[in-house]
């Protein structure tokens, strides 16, 4: 399927040079173990260590996939600004390489490369499988380059079919640049030239970059300092040829056969991954000796069989198949390899995240409230299995001892920050509920959790947005669920006691709900309505807040947020409520926005988690500062179909607009969601343009997004939510409960 061109890159590239103040880290200190072997003849060590400290690779993708079921191929590859950017090996929290493009030059006026001088379209090749095609032409109208990505099937690596035009008849100089920036620290590897390949390693992971008609005029050295693009930019002809042995932030650079004449030439580039040079250039090797045609086919064969053993797309998708398939793909992409049912948010880091902590996994990593949404979705769309792996990953990677869950953590189990969720704690008991998975082993780990939960709720370290501590309605109500249905497991496996002691907390908590959570004194409205937390468990108190990311010191009652209608979804308070109603009123006034896709939700009050005004990128900023600008989230619009098919009647057809909306707001080219969309107030800079209801330069694709669309679909066609746990909607008497 092709689609028209984006203005995305352009926009970023012209915000990203307006942009001042980017956080950049110090060299890393040298990795123990540099790699074996000489340089080739001439080669020298380079000059300039360790170079500039590596940057952020944008987070906003225009492609993602991996061969899909296939456990021997331990690659993810991401597509970014006509790039090849982030290649995620061995594992999906784990990315090492930053980017890898070409270079052209006529030897004499002029070299440029391809994230500068092209404008890029992005085409998915098939609907069925997550096959993505860049085809950039030169904004000089000299040449086109056209990318085709696969990963190989059977290893860690990934194939790219390359074609390169002239489209003036004459002949170029191109080169492979290659930013190797492998694990979480980009700035400690090594690499050199041999045999044509171009390979690093950080002595504990190792890349090969290799190409079918062999790279020649190969160097590697430091960014800024000795690298090749540095050297082809300053005279446009590649003078130098270092090899690094001293680890630092390397590129490495080789010349193709490429000239663009007669018509265009081709060839496939291999990127390999293993624990040695050997084992990466053998991985790479093996890949281009197998061919681009093959693998790809094996790959798309893959996801065909993947998507066929799938629940058909829903009625409420008909005009959206593409973006439900995508959506169940990107999903199910999210999954590791090694860590099985271990699924990250998305495939790489927005805004400054990469800087401020580089050497973090960020987005790529595991929350168990994100996994809970993925699990959701995957039950909804036929693949149980999956579901079942994310809750024994779950079980046996993340929880803790005391039951608890981090906050996030890599796919080991390695808390990557250091908060605490109640709302994760709960959740995957729910999700055990909903799989039936009710025998003696799961209600051990359920017990934990509920114990936990029990001793330690309801207020909470962090809510759901990770930036505030109190009692959220949001979280309450994973609370309760887990609650709930942790006292039916507790039932089957003879525990009355700890069931009682379960059900008599929950029901303790549900009738205080309204003195902690819902405000009669707040300045928004003279009836009752939902906070988003408060700091002290008196919702009528007009205690002071600080809100993150910039954002204000201000009285708790004047803070909303959209997530309190999980309480209708877990099946804890009626659809037609009167403080629901209220409240969403006030919601849809002070936070709610309409564009030509359709209506969002910013995610709170004073939000400032999002880009600056001029849509320059969030980064830390002081509180108070209002700097930075939280825009609407597309999962909101999903959860509000969600309630509204609660609702019944009339709003419930409501819910399919919700879906289309959702639908409209995906990328034009790469059909993915992001996790933000630009609001009704869009910033304004000259060259850019900004449409309300169009990604911004958030996570893309988000798994919880798409999750979202997913699960909304088959609800509408269900007429109702399909994750409320039957078990609760019935112990509090709310319409969910099944007749």
């Amino acid at each position: 399927m092709t689609s028209t061109s984006s203005p995305r890159a352009g926009r970023r590239r012209a915000l990203l040079a307006a942009a001042v103040g980017v956080l950049v880290l110090g060299a890393a200190p040298a990795a123990a173990n540099a790699p074996a072997g000489g340089p080739p003849e001439g080669a020298d060590q380079a000059p300039g260590y360790p170079g500039e400290a590596a940057d952020w690779s944008p987070g906003d993708k225009d492609g993602f996939g991996t061969a899909i079921g296939a456990l021997d191929s331990t690659a993810w590859y991401t597509l970014n600004d006509g790039t090849l950017s982030e290649v995620f090996a061995p594992r999906i929290d784990t990315p090492s390489s930053r980017d890898t493009q070409f270079v052209v030059s006529d030897g004499a006026t002029f070299a440029e490369r391809e994230d500068e001088a092209t404008d890029s379209v992005v085409e998915l090749v098939d609907e069925r499988a997550l096959v993505y095609r860049q085809v950039n032409t030169a904004t000089s109208g000299r040449y086109r380059i056209t990318k085709t990505y696969t990963t190989d099937p059977d290893r860690s690596a990934v194939l790219v079919d390359v074609r390169f035009e002239s489209l003036d008849g004459q002949p170029y100089d191109v080169y492979l640049l290659h930013d190797a920036a492998l694990g979480l620290n980009a700035n400690d590897d090594t690499g050199r030239s041999d045999g044509g390949r171009l390979l690093a390693t950080d002595g504990a992971l190792s890349s090969a970059v290799v190409t079918s008609t062999g790279l020649t005029d190969t160097s590697t050295g430091y960014l800024e300092r000795s690298d090749g693009w540095a050297d082809l930019r300053d005279d446009f002809v590649l003078d130098d040829a270092w090899e690094a042995r001293t680890p630092g932030n390397v590129v490495q650079i080789g010349r193709t056969a490429l000239t663009g004449v007669a018509g265009g030439q081709d060839l496939t580039l291999a990127l390999g991954f293993g624990t040695t040079e050997d084992d990466a250039a053998q991985a790479a090797d093996a890949a281009l000796d197998r061919g681009f045609d093959d693998a790809l086919a094996a790959y798309s064969e893959g996801w065909h069989g993947y998507l066929d053993g799938l629940a058909p797309v829903p009625a409420s998708a008909g005009q959206w198949r593409t973006e439900y398939l995508v959506s169940a793909m990107v999903v199910a992409a999210s999954e590791d390899k090694t860590f099985r049912g271990g699924f990250i948010a998305s495939p790489g880091k927005p805004w400054a995240w990469a800087n401020e902590l580089q050497h973090f996994p960020v987005y790529h990593q595991v929350w168990s409230r994100d996994l809970y949404q993925h699990a959701t979705a995957l039950i909804a769309m036929g693949d149980e299995a999956a579901a079942e792996r994310a809750l024994d990953h779950l079980w046996t990677v993340q929880q803790r001892p005391d039951g608890s869950f981090p906050q996030n953590a890599r796919l080991d189990g390695e808390a990557v920050f250091g908060g605490l969720q109640m709302d994760e704690v709960a959740l995957p008991i729910v999700l055990a509920w909903q799989l039936g998975r009710t025998g003696p082993e799961d209600w051990e780990r359920v017990r934990l959790s509920a114990d936990f939960i029990v001793a330690e709720g309801p207020d909470t370290e962090q809510e759901r947005w990770e930036n505030l501590a109190g009692w959220s309605p949001n979280t309450i109500a994973a609370e309760i669920a887990g609650l709930v249905t942790a006292a039916d497991i507790a039932r089957d496996n003879g525990d009355d006691a700890r069931a009682g002691t379960y059900l008599a907390t929950a029901d303790d908590w549900r009738a205080r709900l309204a003195e902690w959570t819902v405000t009669t004194t707040g300045p928004l409205s003279p009836e009752p309505y939902y906070l988003r937390i408060t700091d002290d468990g008196d919702a009528d108190a007009g205690t002071q807040i600080q809100i993150a990311d910039g954002g204000p010191l201000v009285d708790q009652r004047e803070v909303l947020d959209p997530s309190f209608l999980d309480l209708v979804r877990l099946g804890i308070v009626p659809a037609d409520d009167p403080v629901v109603a209220n409240t969403l009123r006030l919601v849809d006034e002070q936070l709610g926005y309409d564009t030509a896709n359709g209506r969002f939700w910013h995610r709170s009050s004073f939000d400032g988690y999002g880009e600056r005004a001029d849509g320059t990128q969030w980064e830390p900023v002081d509180p108070g500062s209002r700097e930075t600008i939280g825009r609407g989230w597309p999962l909101l619009t999903g959860e509000r179909g969600e309630f509204e098919l609660a609702l019944g009647g009339d709003a419930a057809a409501t819910a399919q607009e919700r879906l289309d909306t959702m639908a409209r707001a995906a990328d034009d080219e790469s059909f993915f969601m992001a996790e933000q969309v630009w609001d009704d107030q869009p910033p304004s800079a000259e060259g850019t343009e900004f449409v309300p209801g169009e990604p911004t330069f958030s996570a893309t694709p988000l798994s919880w997004t798409h999750g979202g669309f997913v699960r909304l679909a088959h609800a509408v066609d269900a007429g109702r939510p399909v994750d409320t746990p039957a078990v609760v909607a019935c112990h509090f008497g709310t319409s969910l409960c099944p007749d």
